[in-house]
């Protein structure tokens, strides 16, 4: 009786928790020359990237373009991307956490914006979601993972297009992790493992899930890592246009408040935030869903045009004056 009422419950879950859902992107199997299947697990390695040397030797700040957590709010990721590029900005590094991870891990690979579209806009669903019925979750995500490497071409982290920093959580001591190294498909498993919903993604013998319960914008991670200027996007959902008139709006309220808490915290250091206007939460696999989210995307980063570039500009005199002044001294 205590193994149906489970699985009772399980399904009930699956069933609303499928639109919270991350973003998760598609290609027709086989219009890739995939490689073999990544023999490497996914690593936290001392980062070997000197981004603070590389702005010297540029003579130029360095740009880190931050994706944050949200589930299928993480197609706006790709609005923005869209609105950067076509702008000629290109982020020096990504870090993602959870549907940041997935958009900004395809991104880094060396897609384009119009390709991410594509893939977003032609995603399927036995192409993401696995259902195990487990004690720890109901889905497994080891097609997430397979998902990302078919996309990325089995390509690891460290030999991306451009850097990529994936945040997760550690489940055992709550601590976050930054994955930059090794097996890209299953680093963003890890960090989109939302608890309850997904089995844990275990590495060796530890435990890890959303990377959002500990930083669902990772700004301060992009900031350690030696970034002048910092994009980051923040797509959570905000508490002021969640419904608590039922058991399930106060649990989605409960998450909000505390993840937007969290995020306020690092969104001070951030040099550019880009806030789409995404009071609903669509199903992922709702087409006019995808488009409508990838819009709000584009119209948040339009509207913060004119601030970019003034922060641009700004950072790249700032720049200048610490280069001659260095100059000077030698």
């Amino acid at each position: 009786m205590i193994k149906m009422k489970w699985l009772v419950l399980s399904l009930t879950l699956f069933n609303m928790l499928g639109c919270q859902s991350m973003a998760q992107p598609h290609v027709t199997v086989g219009s890739m020359g995939l490689s073999e299947p990544l023999n490497i697990v996914a690593q936290v390695r001392k980062n070997n990237i000197d981004f603070r040397k590389l702005s010297q030797q540029h003579n130029r700040p360095i740009v880190a373009l931050v994706l944050g957590s949200g589930g299928a709010r993480g197609y706006a990721h790709i609005g923005v991307i869209q609105v950067l590029e076509q702008q000629g900005i290109h982020p020096d590094f990504i870090v993602g956490t959870s549907a940041g991870s997935i958009v900004g891990s395809i991104y880094a690979s060396g897609k384009t914006a119009n390709e991410l579209r594509d893939i977003a806009l032609n995603m399927k669903v036995n192409d993401v979601r696995d259902i195990k019925l487990d004690m720890k979750g109901i889905l497994d995500g080891k097609k997430v993972e397979n998902y990302i490497n078919q996309l990325v071409n089995n390509i690891p982290l460290q030999q991306l297009k451009i850097p990529m920093y994936v945040v997760a959580t550690e489940l055992g001591q709550g601590n976050k992790v930054v994955f930059n190294y090794g097996n890209t498909g299953q680093a963003v498993r890890a960090s989109v493992s939302i608890p309850s919903m997904f089995v844990p993604t275990k590495i060796g013998e530890t435990e890890y899930v959303d990377g959002g319960l500990v930083s669902p914008v990772p700004v301060d991670v992009a900031r350690d890592l030696g970034a002048d200027i910092i994009i980051a996007v923040d797509i959570l959902a905000q508490p002021i246009h969640t419904e608590t008139s039922n058991v399930w709006g106060l649990f989605n309220q409960n998450i909000n408040i505390m993840q937007n808490h969290l995020a306020q915290q690092e969104l001070q250091h951030a040099d550019i935030v880009i806030q789409p206007d995404l009071r609903e939460k669509a199903h992922i696999f709702d087409l006019k869903g995808r488009e409508s989210t990838i819009q709000a995307g584009i119209d948040a980063a339009e509207n913060q045009l004119h601030s970019i570039l003034s922060v641009f500009q700004q950072k790249q005199r700032l720049h200048q004056q610490k280069f001659l002044q260095l100059t000077a001294q030698d």
